[in-house]
């Protein structure tokens, strides 16, 4: 293969750069496509595009392009049916959504909100904190980008055993990065999930989502339009750290430009969550002042991504000098600096009368901000380095002219004994083994108290933050503290409000693709929901196996269509979101984990609704909703018996709906005290978790009548579409009457007895609340310490 810049190691001298003049002259020099991931139709495709051979940058440039991660060559074709499925009514909420840094959606009164999922998740388990760190400075930067002030981080986490020797270094590994960066941003953490299971053991799964606030008219998007415009490139310095982060590209890829014995930094990024917060007052300043046209940061694919995006979303052409990027290692190539992933960059187009106010704002913030080049009306994307052209490409061919695979989708050969391997013939327990098996699973890993986790979070940074978990949902107060936004300090504190969640059970997703994607949908709806908070919008992070085993295509075509029909039925969008393949380790795939996250709206923060009973004595608890024989996939078959097989719970979103109406009717007229949701653990974990979030007793009385006659089934069923709402005793008439007036299961099953200190469940038996915290909170401390 041709050289690039460097020094030849052992001779002292520099190689000819491989210029786009080079490329003409050399045609058939070998080039390492494959081992930068391309595949040989897809090399052949960029000679076609060309008219030759790609120079070394210009074959960086496409093979990051063209990764699954930026390009979604295998997820496009099934992607589409979101766009085919939304509604107008379900657009009319959207400003901005798939194909944007993140999805926006209007909320009234002139304000905005974006929000997005991202995964980080190879990055993770390579080197856990920096890993998980650079996910949330990633998606920070995704919503910075669209002209809003991120107020809110959640993460998804997923991991191999708990108990599982490498959980030892992945977990305390990944929780300190996620808090490490969102910590130092100065940005609470609401929410999120933490999920252990044997499918994660060689290929955790780190999610990171964003909440950000703007003016809807201050809303901007990444594009480079106006010929004559300046590109700037401002924040941290390029260095050779996260080459290779959204594909297999590498230095010694390129080993006869790598400095010779120079040593490559990691393919994880490093992150400075310092310099990221003075990249946010920069950019919120300079949105403010109204002195930028687009703007981008570069996360995955580098440089190369911004450049061509911003061309290609633009008028369509861009001249960048390479030698005016400010590098932080030396000798570094043309491939190197379009392909590192080096965090707290981002790219801005300015207008030429207003490059010197541009660079005055980041002066001020001692934010390193550089013209590295210009807007152009050729059409092409044309990058120099040390004087010569070794880049001259139609942007477009970048940025969108990925491969598109129909790759071969069929229903897996498992999934039929799956199905019909129910959790039927499974031992049930017994009356009284029903308090032991209480406390079992309040203790297990995946029911456990997340505290160990989210204590090491700032969930209250900023004062904005009116629940956090172990709620249902996160939910923060909107601010004015916004580019665009009155800022008066004298102003009264808004009552508006955000929630969101976020959830996916990947063992329904397993039994049931379509079906396990709406129970997704389904939870974080209703958690959104059950705060008092209005489900407004939907992102997702589709984490799935190869999309080259057809079986894995078929469960994320599946899942994919499933979440659009569902929210079809909810009449909430998709506004964007992320897929992420090859969650694998060696032929095993992760169990499908679609990740779906809900937006909502709340008028007034005060009146949100707690997860905790308080300390009201008599008040009435009701069970909302209809309980099933549904133990198939649940916690229970899982942490007693290992098992999962079956059918997932009934799916019913027109139940959803209405349960919703009810949960904010409840809300907005004070008929409800405390609220909590069921899924995994069924009645017994809310029992749990709502006594001892309050720390206050309860009597319950299993319901008889319509619901199941089995204490075992009414406590652990994870059927969907219920909610365990604490009722005031001079409210509970008027609830029950409007629940029952608008057709809504509901069914009386205790009430709130503060003196008591004990969960007393007639005919099952009774368990202090000291017993059940030790047992809830106990399990991650003594695994991780």
């Amino acid at each position: 293969m041709t050289g690039s810049t460097g020094t030849v190691p052992g001779t002292g001298t520099a190689p000819v750069q491989d210029t786009v003049a080079q490329a003409a002259r050399t045609p058939d020099a070998r080039q390492p496509f494959r081992e930068l991931g391309l595949k040989d139709d897809e090399y052949e495709r960029i000679r076609e595009i060309l008219g030759r051979r790609p120079s070394d940058a210009e074959l960086a440039m496409y093979s990051v392009m063209w990764s699954e991660h930026c390009s979604y060559k295998s997820s496009k074709v099934h992607l589409r049916y979101f766009g085919e499925t939304t509604t107008e009514a379900m657009r009319s909420v959207m400003l901005a959504g798939i194909g944007e840094n993140a999805g926006v959606v209007d909320i009234g009164d002139g304000w905005a909100v974006t929000f997005k999922v991202e995964s980080h998740n190879h990055p993770s388990y390579v080197e856990p904190y920096q890993g998980a760190a650079t996910g949330v400075g990633g998606i920070v930067r995704d919503i910075l980008a669209m002209g809003a002030r991120p107020v809110a981080v959640m993460d998804q986490l997923r991991f191999g055993p708990a108990d599982a020797p490498d959980s030892q270094r992945v977990v305390p590994g990944v929780v300190a990065g996620v808090g490490g960066y969102g910590n130092s941003l100065g940005l609470p953490n609401i929410g999120g999930e933490v999920v252990f299971d044997p499918s994660y053991a060689g290929n955790p799964l780190v999610n990171a989502a964003c909440i950000g606030v703007l003016r809807a008219a201050d809303m901007y998007t990444a594009h480079a339009s106006g010929a004559g415009n300046k590109v700037i490139l401002y924040g941290s310095r390029t260095g050779l750290d996260g080459i290779g982060g959204v594909s297999v590209l590498a230095s010694e890829s390129f080993a006869s430009g790598s400095g010779g014995d120079r040593k490559k930094l990691p393919s994880v990024q490093v992150g400075d969550p310092f310099a990221e917060k003075v990249l946010i007052e920069c950019t919120l300043e300079i949105f403010r002042a109204g002195i930028v046209v687009g703007i981008q940061d570069l996360g995955g694919a580098g440089l190369s991504c911004a450049t061509s995006e911003l061309a290609a979303a633009g008028d369509g052409g861009m001249a960048v000098d390479l030698d005016r990027v400010p590098l932080r290692a030396s000798g570094m190539t043309a491939a190197e600096i379009l392909s590192s992933e080096s965090q707290e960059r981002m790219c801005a187009v300015v207008e030429p009368d207003k490059v010197d106010a541009f660079l005055a704002v980041c002066a001020k913030w001692e934010v390193e901000a550089d013209v590295i080049g210009e807007v152009t009306d050729t059409g092409r994307l044309v990058i120099t380095h040390h004087g010569e052209v070794v880049v001259d490409v139609p942007p477009r061919t970048v940025a969108h002219w990925g491969p598109v695979y129909e790759r071969p989708v069929e229903r897996p050969d498992f999934q039929d004994a799956l199905r019909d391997n129910g959790s039927g013939s499974l031992a049930r327990p017994a009356a009284g083994e029903l308090p032991a098996l209480i406390l079992r699973m309040a203790a297990s890993p995946n029911l456990c108290s997340r505290a160990w986790i989210t204590d090491q979070y700032d969930r209250y940074v900023r004062g904005n933050t009116v629940l956090a978990q172990p709620a249902d949902a996160g939910i923060v107060r909107v601010s004015d503290d916004v580019p665009g936004g009155p800022g008066d300090p004298d102003r009264p504190l808004s009552r508006r409000g955000l929630a969101m969640s976020t959830d996916c059970n990947s063992r329904y997703t397993l039994l049931d693709p379509y079906t396990g994607a709406q129970l997704a949908l389904a939870e974080a709806y209703r958690n959104v929901a059950t705060t008092g908070a209005v489900p407004l919008a939907v992102t997702d992070c589709l984490n799935f196996g190869s999309p080259e085993d057809p079986g894995v295509m078929w469960q994320f075509q599946q899942a994919v269509r499933g979440l659009a029909d569902g929210c079809v039925e909810l009449g909430i969008p998709v506004t964007g979101g992320n897929v992420s393949f090859y969650n694998q380790t060696g032929a095993t795939a992760i169990l499908p984990t679609p990740v779906v996250g809900v937006l909502g709206v709340i008028d007034d923060v005060t009146r949100r609704t707690v997860p905790g009973i308080g300390h009201d004595t008599g008040e009435s608890l009701l069970l909302l909703g209809t309980t099933r024989d549904e133990l198939d996939g649940s916690e229970w078959a899982s942490v007693v018996h290992g098992h999962l097989g079956g059918v997932p719970p009934r799916v019913d979103l027109a139940a959803e709906r209405l349960l919703a109406q009810i949960l904010l009717a409840g809300s907005r007229d004070g008929m409800i005290s405390a609220a909590h949701d069921l899924s995994e653990g069924g009645l017994a974990q809310a029992l749990v978790e709502m006594c001892l979030v309050g720390d206050t007793g309860a009597r319950v009385v299993l319901p008889d009548g319509d619901g199941p006659a089995d204490p075992f089934v009414a406590l652990f069923s994870e059927s969907s579409a219920r909610v365990l709402v604490a009722v005031p005793r001079t409210e509970e008439l008027r609830f029950t009457e409007m629940c029952t007036a608008r057709r809504q299961p509901w069914a009386k099953v205790g009430v709130v007895d503060a003196a008591s200190r004990t969960l007393d469940i007639q005919g099952v038996g009774e368990l202090s609340l000291p017993e059940l915290r030790e047992a809830w909170t106990g399990t991650l401390p003594a695994l991780f310490g």
